[in-house]
């Protein structure tokens, strides 16, 4: 979808810089992305101890090893 924006110069200079190689197409998208993603992770911070989980640490531990 095609928008009109003002964005800062500065801003986008920056991110630009941190991210070489992408367009502002892409780095805005990215920002958009990252923005969201951070958004939905305060979210699951209400949850924090009001969810009771029941299981065993150690076995879900050893499921994840892989033998070489």
């Amino acid at each position: 979808m095609r928008t009109t924006l003002n964005i800062d110069d500065a801003a986008l200079a920056a991110a630009l810089n941190a991210t070489p190689g992408k367009t502002k197409t892409a780095v805005i998208n990215d920002a958009l992305r990252e923005y969201a993603r951070r958004k939905r992770l305060r979210g699951l911070r209400l949850f924090a101890g009001k969810v009771r989980w029941e299981g065993n640490l150690g076995a879900l531990r050893k499921r994840r090893q892989r033998s070489s």
